[in-house]
C-alpha cells in the first residue's frame, strides 16, 4: 500500500510567513495607536487646567432607553467640578462632592467608591494608559476635521466595559468624543463641543462652601 507523505517544507514555511506579518502588522498597529495616545496625554498634562462643554448621550436600544443632556467640566490635575443633569459633582482631590439644588441633598464620598470602571472626569482625559489594548480604527471627517478612532479593548475580562472607541483630532492632538460600548448593551457618548485651556480660575473654585448650602440634606458615605 503506497503512502503518501504531507508534510511540505514550502507550505509551512509560506504559514510562518504570513503569521509573522500578520503579527508584524498587528504589532505596527498597536504600535501606531499607542504613540497617538501618548501624544495625547503629552499636551493634555502639559495644560494648568481644562475646561469642556460637552454633549452626552446615553442609548440602549433593547431597554428603549435615549438620555440626552448637555454638561461642562472644569479640570485641574485630580480636581474637577462637573455639572450635568441638574447636579454638581465637586470633587477637591481627597472628597467627592455631589450637590443636587432641586433635591437639596449633598452626598459626600471619595472618588474611588464610584465603580471601578467608571470614567470619571478626572481620569477622562487619561483613563487609556492602563489596562486597555490598543488598536487603531476607522479615520473619519467631520465638519472637515480628520479624526482618527482608536479602539481600547479592557484587558480584565471581568469588566463591564465591552469596548471604547476614542475619537483624537489629528491636528490638535485633542480627544473630539469617546464611544463607551458596555456588555450589557448600552452606549455611551461623549462629544466635546468646546475645549479651552489654561483660563483664569477661582482659587477657591474647587473648595466646598458648606455655608452655601444651609438646610440641605448631608448624606455622608464612609
Amino acid at each position: 500500500m503506497k503512502t503518501y507523505n504531507y508534510y511540505n517544507p514550502m507550505k509551512i514555511k509560506n504559514v510562518l510567513a504570513l503569521l509573522l506579518i500578520a503579527l508584524t502588522i498587528n504589532s505596527f498597529a498597536q504600535n501606531k495607536a499607542k504613540t497617538l495616545l501618548n501624544q495625547v496625554s503629552q499636551k493634555v498634562k502639559s495644560y494648568d487646567n481644562i475646561s469642556i462643554e460637552f454633549k452626552y448621550v446615553l442609548e440602549n436600544t433593547a431597554e428603549r432607553i435615549k438620555q440626552e443632556t448637555k454638561g461642562d467640566v472644569i479640570l485641574q490635575g485630580e480636581k474637577y467640578k462637573l455639572n450635568i443633569l441638574g447636579v454638581t459633582r465637586l470633587y477637591d482631590g481627597k472628597k467627592l462632592y455631589s450637590i443636587s439644588t432641586e433635591d437639596e441633598e449633598i452626598t459626600i464620598s471619595s472618588e474611588k467608591d464610584s465603580e471601578e470602571d467608571a470614567i470619571t472626569p478626572s481620569k477622562m482625559l487619561s483613563f487609556y494608559e492602563d489596562g486597555y489594548t490598543y488598536a487603531m480604527d476607522i479615520e473619519q471627517n467631520i465638519n472637515g476635521r480628520k479624526i482618527q478612532l482608536v479602539k481600547l479593548t479592557p484587558i480584565d475580562s471581568k469588566s463591564e466595559i465591552k469596548y471604547i472607541l476614542l475619537g483624537i483630532d489629528n491636528q490638535t492632538k485633542h480627544i473630539y468624543n469617546l464611544m463607551q460600548i458596555g456588555k450589557n448593551g448600552t452606549k455611551t457618548t461623549l462629544t466635546v463641543n468646546s475645549f479651552k485651556t489654561n483660563e483664569p480660575l477661582s482659587k477657591s473654585l474647587f473648595t466646598f462652601d458648606a455655608n452655601k448650602y444651609k438646610g440641605y440634606y448631608i448624606n455622608k458615605i464612609n
